[in-house]
């Protein structure tokens, strides 16, 4: 499984995420293309939440401190607004994806 970007084919796992991090947009539309999601403003706000923790931390937050985090960025969307979303696998792991991050790592996956 892959994803073509910029005309490049780039390599995924079984799960989909990309095996080497891509920060383009071009990465996140293609992937959100594929996965079926429409870009909008709210979507931008996670992807690049994801990708700038990604940077800063090597890996990106368990889904508690995401929340924590998007209360600040995005007050008055909870989880079922994420899930909205981000419906096929929620934000921590569907977002992350569409980011064009690597699979997250920890307890359940991420």
């Amino acid at each position: 499984m892959g994803y073509i970007i910029n005309g490049e084919d780039k390599e995924a796992d079984a799960d989909g995420y990309l095996v080497e991090a891509d920060f383009s947009n071009e990465a996140a539309e293609a992937i959100a293309a594929a996965e079926g999601v429409a870009l909008s403003d709210e979507h931008w706000t996670i992807i690049n939440y994801f990708r700038d923790k990604y940077r800063e931390d090597g890996h990106t937050p368990s889904f508690r401190n995401f929340m924590k985090d998007m209360a600040e960025l995005m007050p008055g969307v909870d989880s079922k607004g994420m899930y909205d979303l981000f419906p096929k696998d929620g934000p921590a792991k569907q977002a992350v994806r569409i980011a064009g991050l690597t699979k997250p790592f920890g307890k359940a996956g991420y």
